[in-house]
Formats: structure tokens, C-alpha cells, sequence
């Protein structure tokens, strides 16, 4: 067992567990390897107890739930796992593929409202505030995270006309040379972290631009760059992460962002639509 808070806590609080808060202690206590990257389902399921006491155990021994909770197991370990690793561990024999569907979809589920839960609002307006107000965007997103960043670019530059998302990674002093506190910059990262999205946005942090991070939880490298924070759960039981609340936070935010500047907006669509058709963009 390892020696840490969250670990102590179960052990402590065992003699006034119900019976079945203690089936999951003991699964927990005897599983400490693994057991930090099963989803609520997954470990409902191998303890031998319905989801929701999962969920009740977790706020029991005194977390905000259960991804409060399997975040401190997860940094009990103290140490990053490897793509193989994680795959190694989430990996179970016998499972049939419509087992894989119904999981990693209801994982998805869990993840969007877990991404609700944890939004706030204020917070969330005040990052469309700094997009419309900015001179310019610049998008920080690599590896997995690109495809996200690369969503979020198409749209804000097809409204705004002022986003750049720097894809390489070698040429990104020359892309932030001129960058000034008018600018934004929006950096997305997702466990495991790339060393060079914090470079950059400790970087563009330093030299005082405004900064949005956009990341799967508080215990991100990413987060102390951030002038604003957003986070969006990620877990699924398997050695990729979900990107299914990320992009229906980056949807949201450029949905919102265009109802606030809805005049502007709908004006250049209008003349937008024109050219599609004088270009013959899209199929009849």
C-alpha cells in the first residue's frame, strides 16, 4: 500500500464504512497500481458494487467527488506512466467489443458532466470577453491536443479574421516575437503533457500576454500559465484520453463568442456565403 494521504484516510476511516464502502477500501487498498485508472464504472464493477456507492465512498473519506478523488490516487503514485504501461493496465481478457462501446461511451457521459460541474460560469464569459477583445489569437496545441486547437483556429479565424495556431513547434519564436499584453494566446494540453506547450506559454506568460489554458485538471504543468483556466475531464479507461467535454468546451466557447458578436458575425457570413458560391465550395 503507499504511504499517503488519500491511502491513509481509507485506512483510517475503514472501521465505520458500511459494508460495502469497505468492499471497495479493500479492493482499493489491495489494487493501489491499478486502481488509480479505472473509471467509476470500472471499479464499481471489479469491487463488486453498484457505481453511485462509488461515487458516495469518494465523498465519504472526504473528496468532491469521484474525479477529485481518483486524481489524489493517480498522484499517489508519483510518477508518470508510459503509453504501454497505461495500455497494459486498462487492458482486461475476455472483454467483448460491445463491452468497449457501452464503456468508453458512458465514460464520455460521465466526463461531460463532470466538465459541467466544474465550470464556472464567470469564468467562462470572462475568457470569450478576452477573444473578442484581443488583437491577436495565437493557438498553442500539439500532438493529440492539435486536433482540438486546430478546430478552435478554423472557427475563431473564420470570424474574427485574427487566428493563428503555430503547428511547429521550431518555429514559434518567430511566430511570438511581437507578441504584446493586447494579444491572447490559448494553450491546450492533456496528460501527458508536451514539455514544449509549457515553454510557450510560460513564455508568452513572462512576456505579458494575456493567457487561457485549457487542460484536464489543477495538478497540469500548464496551469500556472494560465490568467484563466478551464478544465475539461479526460477519463477514459484506456491509454488515450476523451477529448469528448474538451471539444464541447471549445465548441461552447465559440458558440458564445459569436452570439455575443452576433451582428458583427452574421454581416461577414453573409459575405462569406457569397464567396462559397462563387467558389463552388460545397456539393449541391
Amino acid at each position: 500500500m503507499l504511504e499517503t494521504e488519500v491511502y491513509q484516510r481509507i485506512a483510517s476511516m475503514r472501521e465505520n464504512m458500511s459494508k460495502s464502502h469497505k468492499r471497495i477500501a479493500r479492493y482499493i487498498l489491495e489494487n493501489s497500481d491499478t486502481v488509480p485508472f479505472l473509471t467509476a464504472s470500472k471499479l464499481a464493477k471489479y469491487s463488486g458494487v453498484a457505481e453511485s456507492t462509488i461515487v458516495r465512498f469518494a465523498y465519504f473519506i472526504g473528496y468532491e467527488g469521484y474525479p477529485d478523488f481518483q486524481r489524489h490516487l493517480q498522484e499517489a503514485l508519483q510518477k508518470r506512466m508510459t503509453s504501454a504501461e497505461l495500455l497494459r493496465r486498462t487492458t482486461y481478457e475476455g472483454e467483448q467489443m460491445e463491452d468497449v462501446v457501452t464503456e468508453v461511451l458512458s465514460d464520455d457521459i460521465q466526463n461531460l458532466r463532470s466538465t459541467l460541474e466544474q465550470i464556472d460560469p464567470r469564468q467562462f464569459e470572462r475568457v470569450v470577453s478576452d477573444m473578442i477583445q484581443a488583437k491577436r489569437i495565437y493557438i498553442i496545441a500539439y500532438r493529440s491536443a492539435a486536433n482540438l486547437g486546430g478546430f478552435l483556429e478554423f472557427y475563431l479565424d473564420l470570424v474574427l479574421q485574427n487566428t493563428e495556431m503555430i503547428r511547429q513547434s521550431d518555429s514559434v519564436s518567430e511566430h511570438l516575437l511581437d507578441i504584446t499584453e493586447k494579444d491572447l494566446v490559448i494553450g491546450l494540453g492533456f496528460s501527458r503533457y508536451t514539455k514544449r506547450t509549457v515553454e510557450v506559454m510560460k513564455y508568452v506568460k513572462e512576456k505579458g500576454a494575456k493567457t487561457v489554458v485549457i487542460t484536464d485538471h489543477m495538478m497540469s504543468p500548464l496551469v500556472p500559465y494560465g490568467d484563466k483556466l478551464l478544465v475539461a475531464s479526460t477519463e477514459i479507461n484506456s491509454f488515450i484520453d476523451s477529448f469528448a467535454a474538451p471539444m464541447s468546451l471549445v465548441s461552447a466557447l465559440i458558440t458564445a463568442l459569436t452570439r455575443s458578436e452576433h451582428k458583427k458575425i452574421e454581416k461577414r457570413l453573409v459575405e462569406l456565403e457569397g464567396l462559397w458560391e462563387t467558389f463552388d465550395v460545397f456539393y449541391d
